[in-house]
C-alpha cells in the first residue's frame, strides 16, 4: 500500500512539471512570435542620430564647437559677401606681373620692376646695419612705433623705434611707422593714434603711419568678442587722428582676418598693406603695399625679418626740422 502511494506521488510530480514547462514554453513562444511581430521579421535599421540631435540638449554656451561640427565652412566667396560691397576698388595688380627672384618679390610692367622693396621691424631685430640693409636694395622701413598688451592693456613703447627711425633715415632709407594695436574700443585706438603722434614728432616720417590691429591666440586675449563692424570703426578713429596731423594713414592686416573679422568697405578710404605669405597675392581688392613673408633674409639683420613692397612712392608729407 505504501508502495502503491509513493508511485502516486511521483506520477503526480512529473505532470506537475511537464505543465509547468509547458507554460514556460508557451510564453517564449508569445515573445518570440506574437509581441516581436515574428521571429523572422526583418527590421527596419534605427537611424543613427545625427549630431544636431545630440547637442539639442546642451546648454547653448558650449555648442559652439558643434556648431562648427555640422555647418560647411564658409566659402571665401560668401565671407567676402557678408562684409563687402559692390563699391570697394578692385586691384588693379596683375597676377603675372608678380615675379620672385633670390627670395624677394617684385612687381613689373612691361618688363620693368615698378614696386619698392621694404622691410618692417621692431626691437626683436635687435642691432641693425642699416647702412647694409639700404646697400642690398632695401628703400623704405616700417618700424615699430609700439604695442598694447593684448592682456591688460597696457601701452609698451618698443625700446628702438627712435634708434631705428634716426639710422634708417641716416642710411637713406624712406620710413614709416606701425602701432601694434588691441584696441578695444575707440577711446583705446584714439590713444594708440595720439601715442603715436608723440612719439614720432621729432622725426621725419615719408610713409605711412598704420593701424596694425591682429588677432591673438591665447586664453586671456582681451580682444577676442571685437565685432567686425567695431573693428573697422577703431581703424577709422585711428587713421583719422593721423590724418589730420598731416601724415598719411594705412591699415595693416592679413588676409584671413579681412575677409572674416573686419568690415573693410568702412575703411576703404584709406590706403591698405595686405599681408599674404604667398608667392603671388590673392586678395581681389585694392591695396597699396604687400607683405609677402616673415622669414626674410637680409644683410645687415641678424634674424628673420619681414618683406613688403610697396606699390606706391609715397613722398614726405610732414617733415620736422
Amino acid at each position: 500500500m505504501a508502495k502503491t502511494k509513493k508511485k502516486y506521488r511521483i506520477k503526480k510530480l512529473a505532470v506537475f512539471e511537464a505543465f509547468i514547462i509547458l507554460l514556460l514554453l508557451a510564453g517564449l513562444i508569445w515573445v518570440l512570435f506574437f509581441r516581436g511581430g515574428g521571429l523572422f521579421d526583418k527590421k527596419e535599421p534605427e537611424a543613427e542620430p545625427v549630431l544636431a540631435d545630440i547637442t539639442a540638449d546642451i546648454p547653448q554656451e558650449t555648442q559652439v564647437l558643434t556648431t562648427i561640427v555640422t555647418t560647411q565652412p564658409p566659402t571665401e566667396e560668401k565671407m567676402y559677401s557678408e562684409y563687402h560691397s559692390d563699391d570697394m576698388p578692385e586691384s588693379k595688380l596683375k597676377t603675372e606681373n608678380f615675379v620672385t627672384r633670390n627670395g624677394y618679390s617684385f612687381y613689373t610692367e612691361n618688363g620693368k620692376v615698378t614696386s619698392i622693396a621694404g622691410i618692417d621691424i621692431s626691437e626683436f631685430q635687435g642691432d641693425i646695419d642699416w647702412d647694409m640693409v639700404k646697400a642690398a636694395g632695401i628703400d623704405f622701413a616700417m618700424i615699430r612705433v609700439g604695442c598694447r598688451t593684448y592682456g591688460t592693456g597696457e601701452i609698451v613703447m618698443d625700446t628702438r623705434f627712435g634708434e631705428n627711425l634716426e639710422a634708417a633715415d641716416k642710411a637713406g632709407l624712406k620710413t614709416g611707422v606701425y602701432f601694434f594695436s588691441q584696441a578695444i574700443s575707440e577711446e583705446e585706438a584714439i590713444e594708440e593714434a595720439y601715442t603715436v603722434l608723440n612719439a614720432i614728432a621729432p622725426y621725419n616720417i615719408s610713409y605711412p603711419v598704420v593701424f596694425d590691429w591682429e588677432l591673438v591666440e591665447e586664453d586671456n586675449a582681451r580682444t577676442d568678442y571685437v565685432s567686425a563692424e567695431d573693428l573697422a570703426d577703431y581703424g577709422m578713429v585711428f587713421c583719422e587722428c593721423i590724418k589730420a596731423a598731416g601724415y598719411t594713414p594705412m591699415i595693416y592686416q592679413n588676409k584671413g582676418t579681412v575677409i572674416y573679422r573686419l568690415d573693410i568697405p568702412k575703411l576703404k578710404d584709406y590706403d591698405f598693406w595686405l599681408a599674404e605669405y604667398a608667392d603671388k597675392p590673392t586678395y581681389r581688392y585694392d591695396y597699396e603695399m604687400w607683405q609677402y613673408t616673415g622669414d626674410g633674409v637680409v644683410p645687415g639683420v641678424k634674424t628673420p625679418v619681414d618683406l613688403n613692397i610697396s606699390f606706391k612712392d609715397y613722398n614726405s608729407n610732414f617733415n620736422t626740422d
